[in-house]
This record gives structure tokens, C-alpha cells and sequence, in this order.
């Protein structure tokens, strides 16, 4: 982050927010206002939003590898502390690109196909 008082980018969509929609959408299902062809046009939309997150996380841990972020500062993030899992995801991503600028480019190629 710089050093004057500009915050820190947020992740575009938060764990509350997924709930929030959750319920709302759940609510209008049961009202019996969206039928079965809605649903799975509302599923195609997620299953496209959350590749686009897990493409977003992959770019944001090669960034902070970058930034020289250690694997044990990482893991937490993956969960239970191991460092083998973000040390495989950097492993498997590595095959694709070597930083985040590549991974960015690779992100945008894919959005013009």
C-alpha cells in the first residue's frame, strides 16, 4: 500500500455480500418467483463468477510473491496453515506464466476470445 492515505484495494464481492444475495434469491425462489430455467441461468452466472474469483486469487498470490510475501505468510489464507498448498497452486500456475503481469495478460487474452 502507498504511504499516503489511500485505502487498500477490497476483493470486489465479500463473503457477506454471497449471503446476503443467498438469502434474497432463496426468498424469491420460495415466493415462487423463479422458476427451474432461471435458476440455472443464475447457476451459469455463478459458476462464471467464481472461476473469475479463482482466476482474481491466483493473480493476487503471484503478486504477493512478488511483493516477496512468504509461503508460510500464504498459507493461512488456503487454510490450516500448510504451505504445500499455495506452494502447488504457484507450482501449477507457474506452467502458465511466471508473474502476475503475465497471468494478467493470459486473464485478459481469455476475455477476448
Amino acid at each position: 500500500m502507498s504511504t499516503d492515505d489511500t485505502p487498500r484495494p477490497r476483493a470486489p464481492i465479500t463473503e457477506a455480500d454471497v449471503l446476503t444475495w443467498l438469502e434474497t434469491t432463496a426468498a424469491a425462489v420460495q415466493a415462487g418467483e423463479l422458476n427451474a430455467n432461471d435458476l440455472i441461468d443464475l447457476l451459469g452466472e455463478l459458476r462464471r463468477a467464481s472461476a473469475a474469483c479463482a482466476d482474481a486469487s491466483d493473480w493476487a498470490l503471484l503478486a504477493a510473491r512478488e511483493e516477496g510475501a512468504s509461503l508460510r505468510q500464504i498459507a493461512p489464507v488456503f487454510g490450516k496453515g500448510y504451505v504445500r498448498a499455495p506452494a502447488a497452486r504457484l507450482e501449477k500456475l507457474h506452467r502458465q506464466a511466471q508473474n502476475s503481469g503475465q497471468w494478467l495478460a493470459i486473464l485478459r487474452h481469455k476475455q477476448t476470445v
